[in-house]
């Protein structure tokens, strides 16, 4: 039988705490959710590893960010816990679950049919009533409940989306990993009075996040 309640309190001891993670929030409240219940079943022995995790395999696949991104990400987006988050590319909803223990709300959007009936299963499951799916284009955000205090998108992007952006408060913060590969960056876009600061974290690669990538152009 596995422990995954040990798995689950190496990963945290392992790789949020020693990357610099001090919010006890967060610390917590990875501590407390099964991140076996948002991956497929013939991958939970997997489901703590230090790495991006395959929950759909297709064009395009999915994945959970590694846990120490996330957990960085959400540190620098300062969630409070009456927040309003949307969460971009919730995918099986590991990160939507984290979220529901840290802010007031949380509205989950997922453009996959089937991951959404899955996460929104084990979101109920779990009990956490604050946070639900929403399904439609991940490039479009969801209008209908913003603005929000936070946004977070779960995988890497080109460029900062302006329709995204948007839908922030002011003084809302929009978290992202810009750019690929090596060359991938956390970012945190703070919106102001007429204007978008973006200040970068710390430097990481995840998956691309389908549909943010920036189209390809020409020159003649």
């Amino acid at each position: 039988m596995i422990d995954f309640a040990e798995m689950r309190r190496a990963m945290v001891d392992a790789q949020v705490r020693a990357n610099d993670v001090t919010d006890l929030r967060i610390v917590a409240a990875m501590m407390e959710t099964p991140r076996e219940r948002f991956v497929p079943a013939g991958l939970r022995n997997f489901a703590y590893i230090d790495d991006d995790l395959l929950v759909k395999e297709g064009n395009p696949s999915r994945y959970l960010m590694e846990p120490m991104v996330l957990a960085k990400l959400l540190q620098a987006a300062e969630i409070g816990p009456d927040a309003l988050v949307l969460d971009v590319g919730a995918a099986s909803g590991y990160s939507t679950a984290v979220l529901a223990k840290l802010a007031g709300q949380v509205v989950a959007l997922e453009e996959d049919a089937e991951l959404a009936a899955q996460g929104s299963a084990v979101l109920v499951d779990l009990g956490l009533l604050n946070a639900a799916y929403v399904q439609g284009p991940m490039t479009a955000g969801w209008p209908a409940e913003a603005p929000y205090d936070v946004i977070l998108l779960n995988g890497s992007v080109d460029s900062a989306p302006d329709t995204l952006l948007a839908q922030l408060k002011p003084g809302g913060r929009l978290v992202a990993v810009v750019g690929r590969g090596r060359a991938g960056r956390a970012t945190v876009f703070t919106k102001t009075t007429g204007s978008i600061g973006g200040r970068v974290v710390f430097d990481a690669a995840v998956p691309t996040l389908p549909g943010f990538e920036a189209r390809l152009s020409f020159v003649f």
